[in-house]
């Protein structure tokens, strides 16, 4: 198992880890990590493994084996591998992370100035996308730009919380998302809250301490995609 020390505190740039292993296809697994594994469309982390003599293995994404309890590190081609046991400092691409942190965060806002069943979505690098069931209706693109910049200005807070398996069933409204489903299996589920009464919803994802933190957000393309849904972009604007 890798501890997520993501999970606890997002802005974790550093940490010290041990190998705990590599597996049949190079993949290095630690037993703590900065790294955010992909999943709920928020790419995996990239960065770089420091060993103690200063040499450093580059890692291009980082992925989930399994139970999404160990989390694997994917090196670029052509590196050295560390052995089990060893002792090294992870560094997460910092840039790349707070962008997902800031456009994940956004897209929480979009999914409350759409409120629809959302059936997919995708971060990028700066950019990111929702796709909503929402039948013939249509969308207004300057009032609802002006209600996502309205949303990040106000500098609501963003927290986290947890719920158990049993409240979450019990209260079906809390999950948004038609494809993804919040992860189960441990006995409780996390919860992001934004401001008091803005959004809340299940997420293991990454996200802002305060949604000023996201700056200034454009529109992107919005498509039709089949009979009911409606494909809705956002980008940062810096």
């Amino acid at each position: 198992m890798t501890t997520p020390l993501f999970r606890d505190d997002a802005y974790l740039q550093t940490c010290e880890a041990e190998v705990i292993g590599v597996n049949e296809r190079g993949g290095i697994v630690l037993d703590r990590t900065v790294f955010y594994a992909t999943s709920g469309g928020q790419p995996g982390d990239s960065g770089a493994l420091e060993l103690e003599d200063g040499n450093r293995i580059e890692i291009v994404t980082t992925v989930y084996d399994g139970d999404k309890t160990t989390i694997v590190h994917v090196p670029a081609e052509g590196q050295s591998l560390p052995a089990p046991g060893t002792s090294l400092t992870a560094h997460v691409d910092w840039a790349g992370r707070y962008r997902s942190m800031r456009m994940h965060t956004a897209l929480h806002l979009l999914s409350v100035a759409l409120p629809y069943p959302v059936t997919g979505g995708q971060i990028g690098d700066g950019d990111g996308r929702l796709d909503f069931d929402m039948g013939e209706e249509t969308i207004d693109k300057d009032s609802l730009l002006a209600q996502l910049n309205a949303l990040a200005a106000g500098d609501h807070e963003v927290t986290t919380e947890w719920i158990t398996d049993e409240e979450l069933d019990a209260n079906p409204g809390l999950v948004k998302t038609m494809s993804v489903k919040p992860p189960r299996g441990s006995g409780r589920v996390r919860l992001v809250r934004i401001g008091g009464d803005v959004d809340l919803q299940p997420c293991g994802g990454t996200h802002v301490t305060r949604t000023s933190e996201i700056g200034t957000l454009a529109l992107g393309k919005i498509e039709k995609k089949g009979k009911q849904n409606r494909r809705v972009r956002i980008r940062l604007t810096d």
